[in-house]
């Protein structure tokens, strides 16, 4: 693993000694070094950005789903690849959602990190931390509800920190700049939908395609939303839908370049390559080959 900038990626690109390449990065830089890499003849697996979603039905165990939200869509600040960025909310269950959410963000314990139980600390940096807010910014400029507002944290003794509070949004519509992007901080977007027909169709028309999650008692809803949802990582009653480790990670659309995703048995299939040996030797029966089949 090498750790650099474009130069340092430009290099492994272009340098002939590198076979493969797998790569962890917002679309923009996953397309170019799958596009850059493939022209070279390179295998790559280059996973992007992401823009989860937790569908929450009328009949789902609110509390549940609750509690998933908070802790997928705060948890490590929001940066992380699994978070839950929007919470797509079915028929009548909107308002309990809000009234129920808004108090949590409200209490999420922020601090440092030397801490016991904290909930979320400070931003990567100040330019993200002002990226951030630039998209809080651009919410309340379209018009979505600001319910929980986290501008302006600050952290006692640490006042200079890259802090901010949680933000919760209602009313975000799919035009929206913060629904189409991926924000990368703890800011958790509400749409509502009447329907799950309406759910998969907002789901499936996002260009990212990462994960999502179904929050539902009802076992027909569950096997309607896992055929039809069109999304890499599929959870059902679940935070974040982490496969175990013998099963492959990674998103579908403009969330993976490349046809292999990560760990599991497709991350032998991308480090190895299939070679198939066909050997006859003097003496052997006549017209008879044996082929072998070999990974190297």
């Amino acid at each position: 693993m090498v750790n650099g900038d474009k130069g340092t990626v430009d290099a492994l690109i272009q340098h002939p000694d590198v076979a493969a390449m797998s790569v962890v990065a917002s679309t923009p830089v996953a397309e170019y070094i799958y596009a850059e890499g493939a022209k070279r003849g390179k295998r790559v697996q280059a996973l992007g950005s992401a823009k989860n979603h937790l569908v929450v039905m009328p009949d789902a165990n609110l509390d549940q789903a609750v509690d998933a939200l908070i802790n997928s869509a705060y948890g490590s600040a929001g940066e992380r690849c699994m978070a839950t960025s929007v919470a797509v909310a079915v028929g009548s269950i909107g308002d309990e959602l809000i009234e129920r959410l808004a108090p949590r963000v409200r209490a999420l314990r922020i601090g440092a990190g030397m801490e016991p139980d904290l909930d979320m600390g400070p931003l990567i940096s100040a330019a993200h931390r002002n990226k951030v807010l630039g998209y809080i910014d651009a919410g309340v400029e379209a018009g979505a509800k600001l319910v929980v507002d986290g501008r302006g944290h600050t952290v006692a003794g640490h006042e200079e920190g890259f802090f901010l509070g949680g933000s919760l949004f209602d009313d975000v519509q799919p035009d929206m700049k913060i629904y189409r992007e991926e924000i990368f901080g703890p800011v958790l977007s509400v749409v509502r939908v009447p329907d799950l027909a309406s759910a998969i169709e907002l789901v499936n028309a996002h260009e990212l395609g990462n994960c999502v999650t179904l929050f539902t008692a009802d076992g027909a809803a569950a096997r309607t939303f896992t055929r039809h949802i069109q999304i890499g990582m599929v959870g059902i009653n679940v935070p974040s839908p982490v496969p175990s480790a013998w099963h492959s990670f990674g998103g579908w659309k403009r969330s993976l370049f490349g046809d292999h995703h990560a760990y599991g048995e497709e991350a032998v299939r991308f480090y190895t390559r299939y070679k198939s040996v066909t050997q006859r030797w003097p003496g052997s029966i006549e017209g008879a080959e044996l082929a072998v089949s070999a990974s190297k």
